[in-house]
């Protein structure tokens, strides 16, 4: 005989099954809020107050020299520009590798997080090799009068390569969530493939496209290994805003470096609460519908 909902032996037995090995919320919270705190949180503060101690007329100055904002249009343009050839090339990766099998494939997955496991400075001088005047590819491009290689073409080329694994394995999960029998019924309603990849494709999978959009973006911006050696570096012309960082602190320049640092720190923020923006929406749209 069961014992009734308001027994004693009842609550008891639900305690039990409700009884976890990990701990509650509250040391969890506890937990979650030591670890960033030492990790991120005051890391980061630390910037903002080592820049605040600064005058605002040297900050100011510092941020907006001609040099300093050569190198915030380079590293924002390189960056936006990497990121969208990324969103268009990267679809193309991830719908190949969701919709079809052929030889090869699993090696072709793995080559996609090459950029992940390669230290960047080994990828940084790969790209130098192959796309130097005297490289593979460089030489080719420079019978074309294209100069790669110490360019800012260099520099697009490098945060190319380091963005593409965020637009393809964020791409993959909405790929596979997606029904083919969904465009097979649009296309027996007399949908063109172009009607089916507008209509039906691209609405379903656009808040993930839009998300490895700003991941890659936001990667490119802090990137420095990789680029630091097919840019050449070049005041004005070729340096990254990490590049420039390093140069203040090679020169005892610590309020600069940490105004900059500052900048971009501020530059991440707004992305990655954009990301987790678009996460919101994504998640609100799917349960809408």
């Amino acid at each position: 005989m069961e014992s009734p909902p308001s027994s004693p032996a009842f609550r008891v037995g639900v305690g039990r099954r409700r009884r976890s090995v990990l701990p509650g919320f509250g040391l969890t919270l506890g937990y979650t809020m030591l670890y960033l705190s030492l990790v991120v949180l005051i890391p980061l503060s630390a910037l903002f107050f080592k820049t605040a101690t600064a005058p605002w007329e040297h900050i100011w100055e510092t941020v907006s020299s001609a040099r300093v904002l050569a190198s915030f249009r380079l590293t924002l343009g390189a960056s936006f520009v990497a990121a969208l050839i990324n969103a268009v090339f990267g679809l193309g990766v991830a719908w190949m590798l969701v919709r079809y099998t052929f030889p090869g494939r699993r090696i072709v997955d793995a080559v996609v997080d090459l950029p992940f496991a390669l230290p960047t400075a080994v990828s940084g001088i790969a790209l130098t090799t192959v796309y130097a005047p005297t490289g593979w590819i460089g030489r080719w491009l420079e019978s074309w009068g294209i100069k790669a290689a110490f360019s800012p073409l260099g520099v697009t080329i490098a945060l190319t390569f380091i963005g593409l694994p965020f637009v393809v394995r964020t791409l993959q999960p909405a790929l596979e969530d997606l029904d083919p029998e969904v465009e097979e019924a649009a296309a027996s309603l007399g949908a063109g493939r172009w009607q089916v990849f507008r209509y039906v494709i691209v609405p379903a999978i656009l808040p993930a496209l839009l998300t490895g959009f700003a991941l890659a973006f936001a990667r490119a911006l802090g990137e420095y290994g990789s680029v630091v050696f097919i840019a050449g570096n070049m005041p004005m012309k070729t340096e990254i805003v990490p590049l420039l960082i390093l140069v203040k602190l090679e020169q005892y320049d610590y309020t600069g470096a940490t105004a900059i640092a500052s900048v971009m720190l501020a530059l991440s923020f707004l992305l990655l609460l954009s990301i987790n923006l678009l996460q919101w929406w994504s998640t609100r749209r799917q349960a809408a519908g």
